[in-house]
């Protein structure tokens, strides 16, 4: 028995070492910057002057950082309403006995497969370009006036519209995952009652998705506040106001950048810890506000 409970410590032991090196470590250290004045990241500890709230009433009182917060609120309510809809709709789609589904299930989450970098490229080269990009093409055979479509009154759309054709095919294989695993005798004992594919959709199939709804809102608020990558491709040189959004207030201010000229790593700790707590508010509201019920299963 003992020699059991050894092998056991010393599997476990290097997993757990591991988890504190790489993720409690770092998220502990983030959270005691924040408290302090620091000039970098990697300034010794003994230089760091203690600032109390200083760092988050320094962020919320920038006009920069309260921009991108509005673009990230934008980016998870607007895109998340298109994005997680479209996403049921393929899933119920492809999960209600169509042909050729694994060819359309592939064709949608073919943009997770292909790198981000090269997706985004994609789109700002082909798609949006003012000369010969897709879009402008398709409204001059129209006789219809190309658009400045990565203009500073549209770049924020044209942005989010190429990054939510991107995460589709994500949520949608979460939802049809979901799906699957409703048992078939639900469906038909609806039919035989009488109820018709919309009925059996919002008694049978909404509630018991709940679980993944749940799962589908947390794993896209993470992605909302790590909405680092896009931004930087559509405002490759000067970070601007139609596509900054915390992440990348988080790395100017660290690092540098346009309207950060001088580095605070404490600064950018807060904003890393108001982007955690983030998440967690909404990991917690939807765990109230979607229960699980006995119809889970």
């Amino acid at each position: 028995m003992k020699k059991n409970k050894t092998m056991i410590i010393c599997f476990i032991l290097p997993c757990l070492l591991t988890l504190f090196i790489m993720y409690l470590y770092p998220v502990a250290r983030t959270q005691i910057m924040s408290f302090f004045r620091i000039e970098s990241v990697t300034s010794d500890v003994s230089t760091w002057s203690f600032y109390g709230l200083g760092n988050y009433s320094r962020i919320f009182g920038s006009p920069t950082y309260r921009v991108s917060m509005w673009n990230m609120l934008r980016i998870w309510l607007v895109g998340g309403i298109f994005t997680l809809s479209f996403s049921l709709l393929f899933a119920v789609i492809l999960t209600s006995g169509i042909r050729f589904k694994k060819f359309f299930r592939a064709a949608i989450y073919l943009p997770n497969v292909i790198s981000a970098v090269a997706l985004a490229t994609m789109w700002i080269q082909y798609v949006y370009n003012n000369d010969y990009g897709m879009l402008n093409k398709i409204l001059g055979a129209l006789g219809l006036n190309g658009v400045k479509w990565l203009g500073t009154d549209t770049k924020f759309w044209a942005m989010l519209f190429a990054f939510i054709f991107g995460a589709v095919g994500y949520y949608m294989l979460i939802f049809i995952s979901g799906i699957e695993r409703i048992p078939q005798d639900l469906y038909e004992a609806a039919t035989i009652d009488g109820a018709n594919k919309v009925q059996q959709f919002g008694k049978i199939t909404m509630p018991l998705l709940k679980g993944i709804t749940k799962t589908n809102i947390t794993f896209w608020s993470v992605h909302t506040t790590t909405f680092f990558l896009w931004s930087k491709m559509f405002s490759p040189v000067d970070t601007e106001a139609s596509t900054i959004v915390p992440v990348v207030y988080l790395y100017d201010t660290v690092f540098g950048g346009k309207g950060n000229a001088n580095r605070d790593a404490g600064a950018g700790a807060a904003v890393g810890v108001v982007l955690a707590l983030i998440i967690v508010v909404v990991y917690f509201v939807m765990n109230r506000l979607l229960k699980d019920d006995d119809l889970e299963f």
